[in-house]
This record gives C-alpha cells, sequence and structure tokens, in this order.
C-alpha cells in the first residue's frame, strides 16, 4: 500500500522559510515523477514543482521558481520542498504526490496516481 506522508508546514512571517518533507513507502518509485502542488481556500489544486525520481530532473510554477527548491534523498525515500522567501500569498495546504512516468504532463493533477494527506502552511504579512 502506497503512502505518502508530509510534514513540516507551520505558521511563518513573510520572507521566511520552511522546509516540506514527503515519506515515501509501499513500492518502489524510481519509475516515477514526485510533485507538490497547493491548494488556498476557494481555489483549484495548483502545480509548484516536480522531481523525477530517477536522475533528478525537476520542474517549477513561474510563481516559486528562484524562491522554492524541490529535491530527494533515495536512501528515506523521501522528497523535500525547501520554502525561501515566502509570500502570504503562499498560504495553502500543501500535498504531495506521485505520478507514474512517462507523463506528458505532470502540472495537472489529474494525473498524478497517488496524495498525501497535505500540511498546512500559513504566511503572515
Amino acid at each position: 500500500q502506497v503512502q505518502l506522508v508530509e510534514s513540516g508546514g507551520g505558521l511563518v512571517q513573510a520572507g521566511g522559510s520552511l522546509r516540506l518533507s514527503c515519506a515515501a513507502s509501499g513500492r518502489t518509485f524510481s519509475s516515477y515523477a514526485m510533485g507538490w502542488f497547493r491548494q488556498a481556500p476557494g481555489k483549484e489544486r495548483e502545480f509548484v514543482a516536480a522531481i523525477w525520481w530517477s536522475g533528478g530532473s525537476t520542474a517549477y510554477a513561474d510563481s516559486v521558481k528562484g524562491r522554492f527548491t524541490i529535491s530527494r534523498d533515495n536512501a528515506k525515500n523521501t522528497v523535500y520542498l525547501q520554502m525561501n522567501s515566502l509570500k502570504p500569498e503562499d498560504t495553502a495546504v500543501y500535498y504531495c504526490a506521485a505520478t507514474r512516468l512517462p507523463r506528458v504532463v505532470i502540472t495537472t493533477p489529474k494525473n498524478y496516481d497517488y496524495w498525501g494527506q497535505g500540511t498546512q502552511v500559513t504566511v503572515s504579512s
């Protein structure tokens, strides 16, 4: 049974940093890409970043480029999202997800096979 468990969310002031973690278990993820999405109240779930488990290629939404960094630790089967220079508009529930490759589009939530339960990130102004 596949499990994705996020942690690391919390309350931070604008300009601050947080690191989210996603612990993955239940299968081998070498043929998957791992993504981070977020959803603010009243808004649709949106793509934040993705990393290919094998090879480590990454992709980012324009809104977070230069501020967020996605990475993985193969030994720990964990994916991270380092978030710097946080803004109030980054406030959302952040979700970790896994999509089996190959996928033409990795920015669409419906293309992901597994999801975590989410972790709240709140950035105060």
